[in-house]
Order: C-alpha cells, then sequence, then structure tokens
C-alpha cells in the first residue's frame, strides 16, 4: 500500500485562496512546522488572502494548538503577528501562548509598546507571563526577567486603558519584585470588580501565602466572576481551610463554578475531597462537564503522590535526626 502524498505548500495556498470552499483540516496540519522555504511561501501569499479567511485560518490553528501539544505553529504563527488586521495579530499572540521560545520576548515587548489595538497589548501582556514565570524558577537569565518586569511594571503605572493594564498586572503576579504585592492589594481594595478580578488572580499565581485570607474571604462574593477567579486562586495557593467550602460549591447550578471548584479541589486534596469528587462524577449528565471531573481526579492522583512523597521525606528527615541524636549521646557517653 503507497503512502499518501505529502500536501505541498502551493496547495495548501491554493486551498486558503479558495475563498468559496471550506478548508479542508488537512491543510491546516500542514502549517504545522513550517520550514524555512515553505514559511516564505505562506508570506508571500498571506496578504491577498481575504481577511476573514485569514482570520478563520487562524482561528483554528489557536484551537488546534491547544488540543494537540505534538503540533507546532510557531512559525505561522510570528509570521500571522505581523498582520494588518488586529484581530489577527491578537489570535497569532494567543497561538504563541503555547511555546516556551525566550526569543518570543522581545516580539511581546514591542507589541505591548506599539501596537495600536488593545487587545493586542493585552494578549501580549498576559504572554509575557509565561516568561515572569520561568524567569522565577531560573529557566531564563535574570536580565531577561528584570527587563520584562521593568516593561510591565511600566504599563500597570501608564494611562493604558484598563484592560491592558490589568493584564500586566496579572503577568506581575508570578513576580518576586517588591513592587510587586503594594500594586496587587491596590487593585483588590480599589472598589472595581475588574480590578479585584485581577488582583485575585495574581495572588493565585504568586505562591505567597499571604495573600490566603484574602482569597478566603472572597469565597463568598456575591459576583459570580470574582467568586470564579478565587475558586482558582484557592486552588493555586492550596489553601487547606478552603476545601469545606469548595466541597459546598460542587452543588452549585452554575457548571463552571462547579468545574473550577474541582479542580481547585484537586490541586489541595485532603479529606473528603477524593469521595466529593467520585460523588459528583457520578451525579453529572453533561459529558464535557465528567470529562472534566475525570481530568481532576487523575489531578488528585498526583497532588495526594506528592503530598505522600513529602511525608516520606519528613520521615527520613526524622529518622536522620534522630540518628544524630544517638551518635551525639554515645559520644557523650565515651567522653565521660
Amino acid at each position: 500500500m503507497k503512502a499518501p502524498k505529502k500536501i505541498t505548500i502551493k496547495q495548501v495556498v491554493d486551498a486558503m485562496m479558495d475563498a468559496n470552499t471550506p478548508l479542508h483540516p488537512s491543510y491546516l496540519y500542514r502549517l504545522s512546522d513550517l520550514d524555512t522555504p515553505d514559511l516564505a511561501v505562506i508570506k508571500k501569499a498571506w496578504s491577498d488572502i481575504p481577511a476573514w479567511r485569514r482570520q478563520e485560518i487562524m482561528e483554528a490553528v489557536v484551537d488546534m494548538g491547544e488540543d494537540d501539544y505534538v503540533l507546532s505553529f510557531e512559525a505561522f504563527a510570528r509570521q500571522g503577528s505581523q498582520d494588518d488586521e488586529a484581530r489577527i495579530r491578537e489570535l497569532s499572540v494567543r497561538a504563541l501562548w503555547e511555546y516556551e521560545s525566550p526569543d518570543l520576548v522581545p516580539d511581546f515587548i514591542q507589541i505591548l509598546r506599539y501596537d495600536p489595538d488593545a487587545e493586542v497589548r493585552a494578549v501580549a501582556a498576559t504572554a509575557l507571563g509565561k516568561y515572569v514565570f520561568l524567569g522565577e524558577i531560573e529557566e531564563l537569565p535574570v536580565t531577561t526577567l528584570r527587563a520584562i518586569e521593568d516593561e510591565l511594571l511600566l504599563v500597570t503605572r501608564s494611562s493604558d486603558t484598563t484592560l491592558v493594564r490589568r493584564r500586566a498586572l496579572e503577568s506581575l503576579g508570578y513576580s518576586s519584585r517588591g513592587e510587586v504585592p503594594p500594586l496587587i492589594d491596590e487593585a483588590y481594595y480599589s472598589g472595581s470588580t475588574e480590578w479585584l478580578v485581577s488582583a485575585l488572580f495574581a495572588m493565585g499565581v504568586s505562591a505567597n501565602k499571604d495573600w490566603n485570607p484574602l482569597v478566603l474571604s472572597q469565597l463568598d462574593s456575591d459576583n459570580v466572576e470574582v467568586l470564579q477567579e478565587a475558586i482558582k486562586a484557592a486552588g493555586e495557593l492550596e489553601i487547606h481551610e478552603s476545601v469545606a467550602r469548595l466541597i459546598d460549591l460542587l452543588s452549585s447550578d452554575d457548571s463552571d463554578l462547579r468545574m473550577a471548584s474541582a479542580w481547585s479541589l484537586s490541586q489541595i486534596g485532603g479529606e473528603g475531597v477524593r469521595e466529593a469528587l467520585e460523588n459528583l462524577y457520578e451525579e453529572v449528565e453533561d459529558d464535557e462537564e465528567a470529562d472534566y471531573i475525570e481530568s481532576a481526579l487523575e489531578n488528585l492522583d498526583f497532588t495526594e503522590d506528592v503530598a505522600l512523597f513529602d511525608l516520606m521525606d519528613v520521615d527520613e528527615e526524622g529518622e536522620d535526626e534522630e540518628f544524630d541524636d544517638e551518635l551525639i549521646d554515645l559520644d557523650s557517653e565515651e567522653g565521660n
């Protein structure tokens, strides 16, 4: 049996140009892992493709990149980030969220500084958050981390739109810089629901337990958006005091709140969590939600394994200390 012929890049371009025919997924897959010559062909033809068609293609690429980590649309999305249409630039940056390429940092900073569209600047600010995190875990040079943080700090203090400044604050949540906690605190107490949501997001990704009381206080919020972000932050910070409330929220009429609570519980673990998630899994009727709860249960397995490993590690340290004490006692006896 002959292997199927590889789709040529010319066939892909011709298919994209044919605006009257829906683009077959096989052509979209061909946009993954583009080499330099093929990318040059795409670039040359890109602006001649109708804008609505370019947007449709980029939307599909974003979805495919999120669903299949084997695919790499990085090269294709990079060229899309230079599009004349703001929506296509925004989608291109979203597609680039999936990759950890430090050489993207200067591009994101340029977009954050100079793109004329606020939505595009906002997604660039969000994209930089991943690199703040990488810098914090020492997988990025300190100089690069500081440059990103400085840029985001400038944005939070600028006259840019609220959306862009909020996204900059959220990305700064990953940072341990001393300037960041006062900014989060200010957002939390601003009286604005939008800023409160961003503050809770930043708290959640901060790994700073000092925020626990403020996060806990929002788990009774009447605002769904605030409540959902508080639920996520409780999970990220592994706030054990939130478990009872999160289990209660598994009975919410809002499926988004149920799923957010389930995932946070899977991050925290502890007594009663597995039983609560298993009961929810048995009761849920929606297939998508059932799949999500199943993923939460798998994540709980990981959480419990880590907790067991940590407990064993503590026990071993205790045994070592006990052994050291015995040696000290023996030395003392010999000295006598």
